[in-house]
């Protein structure tokens, strides 16, 4: 499998707007906490990316990335009023968002600054059409569906066809306080949320799990625990597809059960199928067009995929650079994007990182096929 390096950084910069918030930023340096999450590319060959504020200083949570002077740079997107932090009403962080059919970004707002509680009216969804640069609509995700203190809003997937998305939320919003993971599910006609799973086997972590990358424990000073972090869609829209990241199971179940709002939420869980172990952790995950599924390998260094027909599970392509990839995605040319980020050196105390390392953050391309896009154009 050919792949290539797209982009690359030791460490991330912005463009700022004034010379004030630069120095702030590099003379605190606010930059060793700043990671670049879910990588997407739009109809129109732009690249974004999300910087979670799990650390004070974030300049801008949600980026476009656009050249300067010949290297690849951060811009507030959509602008900086958007990604002002403190202001319920724009971005506070972001981690999981969606690009759909009618290249819309879905953007998915943690509500979290530091891992403080969740402020009332922070945790939202919010749809920007990105061929006007307009708002479309925000919806606030309430305490009820996504507890303020413990939630941790991940990933989102779309299913525009039947009026649905699906979001996880991985329950760890509280460090060492126990998980309570879940699946949401919004409904774009009532414009209603409806939490299931919750702290369901197939959502919280496996009991006791050991997370190793390269043979070291992932934060070796509190051992990691997180709940249903991937999330896809296949392409016919009939199967969710999930796994919690201290796990190595992947789990679906038929979207028809999380459409109808009236059935039980103990039918649910009944119905949730164990596909099988990917013998690796996985944090990102994307399905296709023609119904194969692409999953982030954590102890694989790499993407995996998985193929329903035959329900086999192998590596595409590894790459001892490619260190915690977070993130899946496919532009409009058959190429397969994700991202390597170093998380687990990032927020380990003390940090393991080397900041003079040039490929410390990059973005992967690899060719899967002509015609070859995400689970959104599928039939």
């Amino acid at each position: 499998m050919n792949y290539q390096m797209l982009l690359a950084w030791n460490r991330l910069d912005w463009i700022f707007p004034d010379k004030d918030r630069k120095t702030q930023f590099e003379t605190n340096q606010y930059w060793k906490h700043a990671v670049p999450t879910g990588t997407k590319m739009d109809h129109n060959g732009t690249i974004y990316v999300a910087v979670p504020r799990w650390a004070k200083g974030i300049p801008a949570t949600m980026n476009c990335i656009v050249s300067k002077n010949g290297k690849p740079n951060l811009q507030a997107f959509p602008n900086w009023e958007w990604n002002k932090e403190g202001n319920i009403d724009a971005l506070q962080s972001v981690m999981g968002y969606e690009i759909d059919e009618y290249n819309r970004m879905w953007i998915l707002d943690q509500g979290k600054i530091a891992y403080a509680p969740s402020r009332p009216g922070s945790q939202k969804l919010i749809i920007w059409d990105l061929d006007s640069n307009e708002l479309v609509e925000s919806m606030e995700i309430p305490n009820e569906i996504a507890p303020y203190r413990t939630s941790f809003l991940n990933d989102i997937v779309v299913d525009n066809r039947n009026g649905f998305a699906y979001i996880t939320d991985s329950g760890s919003g509280w460090p060492d306080h126990p998980l309570e993971a879940g699946i949401i599910v919004y409904n774009m006609k009532t414009k209603t949320f409806r939490r299931v799973l919750d702290r369901d086997y197939s959502t919280q972590n496996f009991p006791g799990f050991q997370f190793e990358i390269d043979y070291r424990p992932v934060y070796s000073d509190r051992p990691m625990k997180m709940g249903v972090d991937g999330i896809a869609l296949s392409a016919d829209r009939t199967t969710l597809y999930y796994c919690p990241l201290t796990a190595r199971n992947l789990y679906a179940i038929d979207t028809a059960l999380l459409r109808n709002f009236e059935i039980p939420l103990e039918t649910i869980s009944q119905s949730v199928h164990c596909l099988g172990s990917k013998d690796t952790t996985t944090d990102g995950m994307q399905a296709d067009n023609v119904g194969n599924l692409f999953y982030t390998m954590l102890e694989g260094k790499g993407i995996g995929i998985y193929t329903p027909g035959n329900g086999q599970f192998h590596k595409l392509v590894s790459d001892d650079r490619m260190i915690w990839v977070d993130g899946v995605a496919f532009d409009q040319n058959g190429f397969v994007l994700f991202n390597s980020t170093r998380m687990n050196q990032v927020f380990e105390n003390p940090q393991s990182i080397d900041w003079n390392y040039p490929f410390n953050f990059i973005i992967w391309r690899a060719f899967i096929g002509k015609g070859i896009k995400s689970y959104l154009y599928g039939q």
